[in-house]
């Protein structure tokens, strides 16, 4: 008599489990991703030091940091201080391209940009993955992700440049779907970019770079 009061203390438990795995998906199904190495990577970090003062590449994962008192990335330049990797050899003005990485972020790093889709017709870029006290933002709102300091994180940005449409999937679910920024010359950069509010040292690490198309 007791099987169907387990029957039902169960089902729950299964529905809130099925439910679980379905919502993540993986993003780069029907997308081709190109071949990635090196020579494909242009790396930007203060003019005024060595690049093993700013980064470093062990066991596959890229290690950016940057201090909030850096100088920019040439002279001359009025942007802010920045380490990061510019992919090249893959820019686009149309069709559909998508970035997946696992990012991995330090407790204490905030104000920080450590990721974005370069090039619009009303801004600098199109998309900015940020960082505010432990939260990871689409620009400076909305949230996509609390609590992600100290973990690594899957990220998938997928730029419909002939729609002019952005989603951004965090760990496989689905987080922004909106408006990009308009036209212009694409390209993906990561790493570590200072924006408002910044902490004094910023670090963010990166690793499975992959750059897809459709």
């Amino acid at each position: 008599m007791m099987l169907p009061i387990l029957h039902l203390t169960l089902l729950p438990l299964i529905i809130y489990q099925t439910t679980f795995f379905v919502s993540a998906i993986d993003p780069t199904v029907g997308f081709t991703c190109v071949p990635l190495d090196s020579s494909h990577y242009v790396l930007q970090k203060p003019y005024d030091v060595s690049l093993n003062e700013r980064y470093s590449f062990t066991n596959g994962v890229h290690k950016f940091w940057i201090y909030s008192t850096d100088k920019p990335f040439m002279m001359g330049s009025d942007t802010q201080p920045r380490t990061e990797i510019r992919v090249t050899g893959y820019d686009y003005t149309s069709g559909i391209r998508q970035f997946e990485g696992y990012g991995y972020v330090p407790s204490g790093s905030t104000g920080v940009c450590i990721q974005q889709v370069f090039g619009a017709s009303s801004a600098a870029t199109t998309a900015q993955l940020r960082v505010y006290s432990g939260s990871l933002t689409y620009y400076r709102s909305p949230v996509l992700s609390a609590n992600i300091y100290d973990r690594w994180f899957r990220v998938n940005v997928i730029h419909d440049a002939n729609a002019n449409n952005v989603k951004v999937y965090i760990d496989g679910e689905l987080k922004f779907n909106g408006g990009d920024n308009g036209d212009g010359t694409h390209y993906f950069k990561f790493g570590v970019y200072v924006q408002n509010d910044p902490s004094g040292y910023m670090e963010s690490r990166w690793k499975d770079i992959k750059i897809c198309r459709k």
